[in-house]
């Protein structure tokens, strides 16, 4: 790398460092040391077993975490099942048959209510089984802000209309992020997660054959890789098939993502509208340093992480530590 871009990856690092929102909701890292000192290893210890098990969870505990903060921020709601006083979040369309990991939460919070009954919340076992996924699939590592409690109410409506949405154009996204307090450079490298994980053709279908309505591919996609997606998402084919989100190490946290992004090879188009070939947005120049400077990602992404666990935090006596993630205590 040349010893300008290295320039501006220390300027953009310090820049965002300078942007880190803070704690709104007075989490931090050391909320369980005297209560339950081993639950970041355990959560760690069974996201690794998991992941040796199906190399795509890592993915899907990720998006659990992301889907839980962007509806009545990061209070657990997302893993409440339907009752007869809520209305599921996993039943919204962007949800439904699509999130996974919900067992995986389950055992996690089955061994920490036998090791520290009552004590550490779902919402804090989604945030740190997050950044466990990240650094098992060979990402950053953070200290990871903990003390939030879990909601009693789910978000059915939320879950439709406030999670970024693979169809979304730029703008959109943008509206979305301000909307929980997190900025555009928070979009760009948060979206860096899609480094890993699988999306199925029903996702991008319309870039294929039917773009804003044209009846044609979209022109932001490379035509190699156009062709490559036509033959595993065919025109009126299943629209459960998937397709690796990163086509160069589907399973592995590194910055291939943004390079794809250089190559006009984002899968979704609210990946591609990040980047403007030929463009000096700032959207497409953060895009690019984390395309050449891998470091720069890796620290930006665990600030993100940090500023997206804290939207909408409950502590103190608000909410309540479930004991079943499932279920709201009362029922």
């Amino acid at each position: 790398m040349s010893s300008c871009s290295f320039s501006v990856a220390i300027v953009l690092v310090t820049f965002l460092a300078f942007h880190f929102h803070g704690s709104r909701a007075q989490l931090n890292s050391t909320f369980y040391d005297t209560t339950c000192p081993n639950v970041s290893y355990i959560v760690q210890r069974i996201v690794e077993v998991a992941q040796s098990k199906d190399p795509r969870m890592p993915a899907s505990l990720l998006r659990l975490h992301f889907h839980d903060c962007f509806v009545n921020g990061c209070d657990g709601s997302v893993l409440l099942d339907n009752s007869t006083t809520i209305l599921s979040e996993k039943d919204a369309p962007p949800n439904s048959n699509s999130l996974r990991g919900f067992e995986v939460i389950d055992v996690v919070k089955t061994v920490v209510e036998y090791l520290c009954p009552g004590v550490v919340s779902c919402a804090d076992i989604l945030a740190l089984a997050a950044e466990a996924s990240v650094s098992l699939a060979g990402g950053p590592s953070w200290a990871v802000q903990l003390g939030r409690r879990d909601g009693t109410t789910a978000n059915f409506t939320g879950a439709n209309t406030n999670l970024p949405s693979p169809f979304d154009p730029i703008d959109v996204l943008k509206a979305k992020f301000a909307a929980v307090g997190l900025n555009d450079t928070d979009l760009v490298t948060l979206s860096g997660a899609h480094t890993i994980g699988r999306a199925r053709c029903g996702a991008i279908s319309d870039r294929l054959y039917n773009f804003n309505g044209t009846m044609m591919a979209d022109p932001a996609l490379n035509a190699s890789y156009l062709a490559t997606l036509e033959a595993n998402c065919p025109n009126g084919g299943n629209e459960t098939t998937i397709n690796n989100l990163d086509l160069t190490t589907p399973d592995s946290f590194d910055n291939s993502y943004y390079i794809n992004l250089a190559n006009s090879e984002g899968l979704l188009r609210s990946d591609q509208e990040l980047y403007s070939v030929g463009s000096n947005d700032s959207f497409t120049l953060t895009a690019g340093i984390y395309a050449s400077n891998q470091t720069a990602f890796f620290e930006s992404f665990a600030l993100s992480m940090i500023n997206m666990g804290n939207i909408g935090a409950l502590t103190g006596t608000d909410g309540e530590i479930r004991t079943n993630c499932r279920l709201v205590n009362a029922n």
